[in-house]
């Protein structure tokens, strides 16, 4: 509280009759008064104040000053911590423990997994990529991501085996291995019309392996036995131009794909080969935001899929579609004359995160942050 200084006319005296002064000399004196009546009643102020402290009780007493000591502890708390660095998302994802064995389960040795990777401050970066988007558009619609990011810890570590996502679980939606065709029926549909267009550029791209063993391009990826190659024209949301120089019409066709998943890590988009005798290692995908569709390029018998306990066969120009943050593996036990299996590989949306969702999970999981 502040005591200001009133300006009153005193009437419980008469002011003696004095000679005329200068009008400054009587201002400060009418100041000096005024004053001087303000420290009386401030004097009065502050000794009821304390004869109010002296009426309470001890404990009261006590229970402030605790309270005091505490706020003054947790300020110089505040004021010394330094401000914390974010990692970029990717760096987080990409930053250890992408070699070896989980869980009971053989991951890759790539440095670029996002599935393969983990770190303990991947959290609090979502967290603060959150805070960003909702502050430059909305909150609203935000409810399952930020209940997500918040527990993610528990959703994870409490999940049945045969669902584990390694990097992001958003709560609340559906939970199947394979989704029917319908789940996404434009994008299938078009992705089926186009299978001659896809096969096509597959087989010019193939006929490299009889000049060298990988050619450029392609990407070898570790399995307990055989090969499996795959050739990426997005790969964690990243489009790879010289690649897509070389399937232009399947490049143009993920543009017009309504569900693709292309503007966040999460979002790939590849040739992927099996040569015969190739057993892929059982593993989890990153997340159950999306949907995985394999499009049957070429697909000779004894081979299957595998996703949470239940298996399923490719066919030719038909889409396969299903939850890769299932528990999965797949294989290739066909005779060597047969060929290898081939499928183009898409990552869509799930049906179920909503349209403002995916605009926050693009930016939140935009490549580079």
């Amino acid at each position: 509280m502040v005591w200001v200084p009133l300006r009153t006319t005193r009437t419980d005296r008469r002011a003696p009759l004095r000679p005329p002064t200068p009008r400054c000399t009587t201002m400060s004196l009418e100041w000096l008064l005024d004053w001087s009546w303000s420290l009386d009643g401030l004097r009065d102020f502050i000794a009821t104040g304390i004869q109010s402290f002296r009426d309470c009780d001890a404990t009261a007493l006590a229970a402030v000053a605790c309270l005091l000591l505490l706020f003054v502890w947790y300020c110089y708390h505040v004021g010394r911590e330094q401000p914390r660095a974010y990692a970029t998302v990717n760096a987080l994802m990409q930053s250890a423990e992408a070699n070896g064995v989980q869980n009971g389960f053989v991951y890759c040795h790539s440095p670029e997994c996002v599935r393969c990777t983990h770190h303990d401050g991947l959290n609090q970066k979502l967290y603060h990529n959150l805070q960003e988007y909702a502050k430059r558009y909305s909150w609203s619609g935000m409810g399952r991501i930020h209940k997500g990011i918040r527990e993610q810890g528990r959703y994870l570590n409490s999940r049945p085996s045969i669902q584990k996502p390694e990097v992001f679980f958003l709560p609340d939606l559906p939970t199947m291995p394979y989704f029917s065709r319908d789940a996404q029926k434009h994008d299938v549909e078009l992705l089926e019309r186009n299978f001659q267009t896809i096969l096509c550029e597959f087989e010019t791209l193939y006929k490299a392996f009889s000049n060298c063993s990988l050619p450029q391009g392609w990407k070898m990826n570790s399995t307990p036995s055989g090969e499996w190659f795959t050739f990426y024209l997005v790969n964690q949301g990243v489009c790879v131009p010289r690649n897509c120089r070389r399937c232009p019409r399947t490049y143009r066709l993920l543009g017009s794909l309504r569900t693709c998943i292309g503007n966040n890590v999460f979002g790939n988009a590849c040739i992927s080969v099996l040569s015969p005798g190739t057993v892929i290692a059982e593993h989890y995908g990153p997340t159950n935001i999306r949907i995985r569709c394999h499009l049957g390029l070429k697909t000779p018998s004894n081979c299957e899929l595998v996703v949470g306990g239940e298996p399923q066969c490719w066919a030719e120009g038909r889409c396969l579609l299903f939850d890769d943050s299932f528990l999965h593996t797949a294989f290739h036990e066909g005779p060597p004359e047969e060929g290898p299996r081939v499928v183009f590989m898409v990552d869509l949306w799930h049906p179920n995160v909503a349209a403002a969702e995916r605009q926050a999970l693009d930016f939140i999981f935009a490549p580079g942050r």
